[in-house]
This record gives structure tokens, sequence and C-alpha cells, in this order.
């Protein structure tokens, strides 16, 4: 007899799809405050998405269907991708063995189709940050695949539903470098896959510079609005993988770890706005350097399991 869902595995999905634009919220108003500044509402991008989805879409002639369903399939990638994850230890509500392959596919998918839009406009600076986002990704995606392994292998699971929930606080103090190196290994990976200092600065109009913004700049109405929310959930999927591993609360109570958990995602999206307004952006030739480190310190993770 299949074992009954609790409401955090049915509440998940549905509170990263309303809450994912208030992370960019939070890492603006942080970044306002140590600039002395009161900010933007905390809403804001929610206003941003409304407008722009009640404004009309203009097609350039020289584009095709490719750049029409770029913004559509994103995001319906990054919401599949939301089902696998699991939330304050509960598991997903898809979850099977190899989910955490799906998973990394599908942000790998959402940024694809973000790119395949962009070299479909055909004009050469939307091309530059396509080539730039392939260039970060050669590095990004073996990063968060090793640190996924990493977890993996320590838990004995090929499933982000069984992995997860057993990063616990004993695992922690068993296993604590690993978990170290592994947690460092997603915070850079969420930094460069939402493009965030010091990868890339999306409040740049710099266009030697631009990564993300420069990829979106034929999008509008609502196309524009998918892009941008198919950010907002990336940023939150990344958040949350982070949060599952750096606060272990495992209660057993469903709606303590859920809040736990809920607590890092907005944390972690304060820990952002704390490296914007304190870090430099990074020239484009040591980006890779950065990535290259902690692609090695999942390797090394791995190293010290096998010993």
């Amino acid at each position: 007899m299949d074992t009954p869902l609790n409401p955090i595995q049915l509440l998940a999905a549905p509170l990263g799809l309303v809450l994912a634009p208030l992370l960019s919220g939070v890492i603006n108003r942080v970044k306002a405050a140590f600039a002395g500044r009161s900010g933007p509402p905390l809403t804001q991008t929610y206003r941003n998405l409304r407008k722009l989805l009640g404004k009309g879409a203009t097609y350039s002639a020289t584009t095709t269907w490719v750049f029409r369903a770029g913004p559509i399939a994103g995001l319906a990638a990054a919401v599949t991708a939301l089902s696998l994850l699991p939330f304050g230890g509960q598991p997903a509500l898809l979850a099977f063995p190899g989910d955490l392959l799906l998973f990394a596919y599908m942000l790998g998918l959402s940024r694809f189709t973000t790119m395949t839009a962009a070299l479909d406009t055909g004009s050469s600076f939307e091309g530059m940050g396509a080539s730039r986002e392939a260039w970060f990704a050669v590095l990004a995606e073996p990063a968060l695949l090793l640190g996924l392994a990493a977890l993996t292998r320590q838990t004995g699971s090929l499933s982000l539903s069984a992995v997860l929930p057993l990063v616990t606080g004993p695992l922690w103090a068993r296993a604590g470098l690993v978990l170290l190196l592994v947690s460092a290994t997603l915070l850079v990976v969420l930094l460069a896959e939402n493009s965030r200092i010091p990868v890339d600065d999306p409040c740049t109009h710099l266009e030697l510079t631009m990564i993300h913004e420069v990829m979106v700049l034929d999008h509008g109405g609502p196309d524009l609005a998918f892009v941008e929310y198919a950010a907002a959930l990336k940023l939150w999927l990344l958040s949350a993988l982070l949060a599952n591993v750096i606060v272990p609360v495992r209660t057993g109570n469903p709606w303590i770890d859920g809040l736990a958990c809920l607590a890092g995602v907005f944390a972690i999206a304060g820990l952002v706005g704390l490296a914007e307004s304190t870090l430099a952006r990074l020239r484009l030739r040591q980006v890779p350097q950065l990535l290259a480190t902690v692609v090695a310190f999942a390797a090394l993770a791995m190293m010290l399991l096998w010993r």
C-alpha cells in the first residue's frame, strides 16, 4: 500500500512557484541596506512580472519557432526540476532512482533553450552572451554533478528524495569536511547559474561583460515574463538544494523541518545579497578559474569518500 503524501510534499512545489520571485526582492533589499538606501519593495519582481504579462510580444522577422518556444520550454524545464526537489527532509512530489540526473538535466535544458533562443535572433551580440553562457556551463555542470555524486556516495542512494533527508546533524559530525566541500561547490554553482557576483552582475549595462541579460534582449512582454520567472525558479531550486544540505534539521515533524529549510532558503538569498554588496565582479578570464576550483572541491570530496 502506497504511503500517503504529507503536507510538505504537497506544498513544496506550489510554495516554490509562489515564493521564488520573492528571493530577488530579499537580495535587492540586502544590497540596498548596505548602500544606505531603502530599496525597492520585496514584491517588486511580482509587479514586474504582472506588468510584462499585460504587454504584447513583438518578434523579429529573422526569428523562428525556436525563439518563440525558448521561454516556454525553459519555464517548463524549471517547473519539472521543482517537482523533483525534496524540501525540508521530505521526499519530492516526483521521486525515483536516478532523479538527481534528471534534475541536473532540467537545469541544463533551461539554459539550453535560453541559449538557442538567443542564437536564433541572428544577433552577434546575443550570440556572444550565449557563447559565454556555454563556456561557463562546461565547468558549472560538472561541479554540480560531482557535488551530487559525493552526496550519493555518502548516503548510498541515487534519488534526491533519499539522499537529502539523510543529510543530518550526525552525518555532518561524521563527514563534515566532505559536506563542507559540497556546500561550497553548490554555493558557487548557484552564483554562476544565476549570473550573480562574482561571476556576473545582474544589474550591469556594460555590453562587454553582460552574460545572461544580453541573451534575453529581444524578448518582451509575456515571453520576457516567462524568462524572468524561470530565472527566479532556478534561483529557488539551487537555494533549496543548498539549504537541504546546510540546514540538517530532521526532527521528524514535517512542519518544523519545512520551516527550517524555508528559513535556510531566504538566508541564502541574504547571503547572495551580502556577496553582491561586498565582492567585485571577476574578470571573464577569472571565472573559469573559480569554477575549476569548485570542480576540484567536489572531486576532493569524492576522493575523501573513496579512502
